[in-house]
């Protein structure tokens, strides 16, 4: 089937217009990852979702295509997707709390393009998380550090492109959300922020049809996987394969403290994580962010453990 055949699902007009099936939303990605679509054909189809709204079945199809596209790679335990552009967004606090879950046995695989906001990548190294520069490289990482970075235009050169279009199109598109569905090592337990609360449920939904186990979706930092100490958090996602969701009282319920307070120093996270810094908001966050990742990971008293490792983090650079 040409994609020119999936517009026109999408694009019939009132009354004859539909949503895409799973497979047909399958279909479509493998074409646009092809190279070989007309690229009007890919924008219409973009933009016809973008008004529709994507719906779950259409989510996991075009995630699954991409997926089953990328190299081999090892299982982690924990898939950590980061897409965000960081608008509202501070320092990446969150590297950090992602080290203290491979501190606690669970190996993490994050990846992920930001756009112009250079923070995350730059983040990086003074989290003490390692890059990987081609898929080959994951696994050794892994195996050594316990934690990886996948830059997503090396994972899939395909896919980021698409992402791209947003240059061109001027608009968000499903592409989006698809990055943060991509699971690249098909781990049963993911954490993925949003920045628009209402894609939480439907990123949840659409997990739990490409069979994810554990998932924790919330509005976090500038879209990341980032709790903020000085608010509730509504948490969605899955459990047992099943829909779940709970709530994350404030650590810092006295605070007013924005997340972006204008501080772009990356060696503060160095100096956080070797304790020449102390920060108490900044704790919370890496705490916080670290607590909701192994809960998801099925800890029972996951703050208590997100405070153990703290306390007994080695002070030096795995990377």
């Amino acid at each position: 089937m040409s994609l020119g055949a999936h517009v026109r699902t999408l694009g019939r007009g009132p009354g004859r217009s539909r949503a895409l099936t799973r497979d047909e939303a399958e279909d479509a990605m493998r074409l646009m990852l092809s190279g070989e679509a007309d690229p009007h054909a890919v924008g219409a189809l973009l933009m016809l979702l973008r008004m529709k709204g994507e719906t779950a079945e259409e989510i996991a199809g075009f995630a699954g295509a991409a997926q089953a596209s990328l190299p081999s790679l090892p299982q982690p335990a924990l898939d950590w997707p980061s897409y965000a552009a960081g608008r509202t967004r501070g320092l990446p606090w969150f590297l950090l709390s992602a080290r203290l879950v491979a501190m606690a046995g669970h190996s993490v695989l994050l990846h992920g393009w930001n756009g112009a906001d250079r923070a995350v990548r730059g983040g990086l190294a003074a989290a003490g998380i390692p890059v990987a520069e081609t898929p080959d490289q994951a696994a050794p990482l892994l195996n050594r550090h316990g934690i990886a970075y996948l830059p997503l235009e090396t994972l899939s050169p395909p896919l980021f492109r698409l992402l791209g279009l947003r240059e061109v199109l001027h608009l968000r598109s499903c592409i989006n959300t698809v990055c943060r569905m991509l699971n690249p090592g098909r781990a049963k337990a993911s954490v993925q922020g949003v920045f628009h609360p209402s894609y939480r449920l439907l990123q949840a939904d659409a997990g739990q049809i490409l069979g994810l186990n554990a998932l924790s979706v919330i509005k976090g930092g500038g879209g990341e996987v980032e709790t903020h100490p000085c608010k509730e958090i509504a948490v969605f996602g899955l459990r047992g394969g099943q829909p779940w969701e709970t709530s994350l009282p404030a650590l810092l319920p006295d605070e007013t403290r924005r997340l972006d307070d204008g501080t772009s120093d990356m060696a503060l996270l160095s100096a956080l994580w070797s304790g020449q810094r102390r920060d108490r908001f900044a704790e919370a966050v890496v705490l916080g962010t670290a607590a909701l990742a192994l809960d998801t990971l099925g800890h029972a008293d996951a703050m208590a453990e997100a405070r153990m490792l703290w306390e007994k983090r080695p002070v030096t650079s795995p990377a």
